[in-house]
């Protein structure tokens, strides 16, 4: 088994908002611990707001978490200072859901890869060299490298992203969202190419997405994360083949063909202030739950659940490791 390259540790992750009632707290990431193990990609899976980009942040340090922490490369990322924070910095790198939007407008293609370079302090020939070599690596002749990004196409402003990313030499890469804004048939070609880079440089991949197709091609592991929560977190393959979690089975028949029609009668999350967990009194998917809803338990009105080994995974559910429908994916 590979070693861990990032490891998050009881990490939460609060925000205070201004609203009808007042000031109140909405907890963003709630007491999430996972591992990153080097030369793999982890899926993190959930709705939007659900606290993925949000947790990818301040694992990397890029925003201060509440409690808990993480470690990088060996580094723990909330202590580091001076030169293990630039080395910290080396190490990872994030490529972002809207390409157009991630790329100063007013700088070139070859400019925006060499910026990090700049930063780092490496001579101008070492930066030229790197920026070619980046450019040919993502597939994209040395003639974009002097094109602004209006002048790019999204798939060509992705390539450009990652080239960017892929600057300081990172072993970690962050990839929110990456095909969410591209078209359809360009997606494939993003995909292909970060499972490709991965393979010749021996990244690893922390992926956010919604897209479980996209999580189910690209994934080793999988967690998925419900209102700042981690519920499921285990092989891809087990995770998103038997779901233990009604959560995880709500989103699976979410896929187009697979019972979309449950997904929207089950309606929106609720307000992470308003919601029973915001004060840490039952599972906070219980208004949702397909499964409660015809055979409920006092405990999920009443206690939080704990993430715990169940069905070959981890699972924070009350009912997981009992013979339910949820555990085996029906063929309908």
């Amino acid at each position: 088994m590979s070693a861990a390259l990032l490891e998050v540790r009881g990490l939460a992750v609060d925000f205070a908002v201004r609203g009808a009632r007042g000031r109140q707290v909405t907890h963003a990431v709630r007491d999430v611990s996972l591992t990153v193990a080097e030369g793999s990609v982890f899926g993190l899976v959930g709705e939007s707001g659900s606290g993925k980009s949000t947790l990818a942040r301040a694992a990397l340090g890029l925003i201060r978490p509440t409690s808990g922490g993480s470690v990088l490369d060996g580094i723990d990322v909330g202590a580091a200072r001076g030169g293990t924070l630039r080395a910290l910095r080396r190490s990872a790198a994030m490529v972002f859901q809207n390409p157009v939007a991630a790329l100063n407008p007013r700088r070139t293609a070859a400019a925006s890869i060499a910026e990090p370079l700049q930063l780092h302090g490496l001579p101008r020939p070492e930066i030229e060299r790197r920026v070619a070599g980046l450019l040919d690596q993502v597939g994209l002749g040395s003639g974009h490298g002097g094109r602004l990004p209006h002048e790019l196409s999204g798939g060509q402003c992705q390539r450009v992203g990652i080239a960017r990313a892929l600057a300081t030499r990172p072993r970690l890469l962050v990839l929110d969202e990456p095909t969410s804004a591209l078209d359809v048939s360009v997606q494939a070609q993003i995909l292909n190419l970060l499972l490709e880079l991965k393979r010749e440089h021996g990244l690893t991949y922390l992926l956010i997405s919604h897209d479980l197709d996209v999580v189910r091609h690209m994934s080793d592991t999988v967690g998925v994360m419900y209102r700042g929560r981690l519920v499921e977190h285990g092989p891809a393959r087990e995770v998103l083949g038997e779901p233990a979690h009604p959560y995880t089975r709500t989103l699976l028949d979410a896929i187009p063909g697979q019972g979309r029609e449950r997904l929207l009668a089950a309606g929106p999350p609720e307000p992470a202030a308003d919601a029973p967990a915001a004060v840490g009194a039952g599972c906070a998917f219980l208004p949702r739950c397909p499964v409660a809803r015809t055979d409920p338990r006092e405990a999920c009105a009443t206690a939080a659940p704990v993430l715990r080994p169940a069905a070959g995974r981890d699972v924070a559910c009350h009912m997981a490791a009992e013979p339910s429908p949820i555990t085996k994916r029906s063929s309908a």
